[in-house]
């Protein structure tokens, strides 16, 4: 019997010693931490079909993303689609809402998007004007080329006009860009 306690609490005694370093090691603070708060700028090139003619736009934007806090931030963007126009028609994008970053692998960033704002879009011949509501829904990925630049591979968006004179514009597109880290 008193073989079986002695074996016992050595037994208790190296597990006690084992597992004590893991223990410890948890105890120990982070010597810094990294600022979850990013703000990127950047511009970008697209391509849309603009669902009123069948002639696709192109065009140049803007957008600027603040990451609050681990991936969930803000995105806002303008786009000016006046390349490749027929007959005078154009549309002009300003767009602003949430974007999740996901997981990041290698350098690549994918993220998803839902926005909100307005669309202008001047018509055939520049007989009329109008503002639009809008809303997109979108994703993308961002691959991080150094510590402040990074290049928007690919940002595919697909936006919901539900006032268009009486019904539903339903525009789509790809953009491509370059961004660079503020902070």
């Amino acid at each position: 019997m008193t073989r079986d306690r002695l074996l016992f609490a050595l037994f208790l005694l190296f597990a006690l010693f084992t597992l004590e370093p893991a223990q410890s090691s948890a105890q120990v603070a982070p010597s810094a931490f990294k600022s979850p708060l990013s703000l990127t700028a950047g511009g970008m090139v697209s391509g849309f079909q603009p669902d009123y003619v069948d002639s696709k736009l192109i065009g140049l934007g803007a957008y600027v993303d603040l990451t609050i806090f681990h991936g969930i931030g803000i995105e806002a963007e303008g786009r000016w689609q006046r390349f490749n126009q027929l007959d005078s028609i154009y549309q002009d994008n300003y767009l602003i809402g949430p974007r999740v970053k996901l997981h990041r692998f290698w350098r690549a960033t994918p993220y998803v998007k839902a926005l909100g704002g307005f669309s202008n879009m001047n018509f055939e011949d520049n007989i009329a004007h109008g503002r639009f509501t809008t809303v997109a829904f979108g994703g993308g990925i961002d691959l991080k080329v150094s510590r402040r630049w990074s290049v928007r591979a690919i940002d595919g968006e697909y936006q919901i006009w539900p006032d268009f004179l009486g019904s539903n514009l339903k525009p789509y597109g790809l953009s491509a860009g370059i961004g660079y880290r503020i902070f």
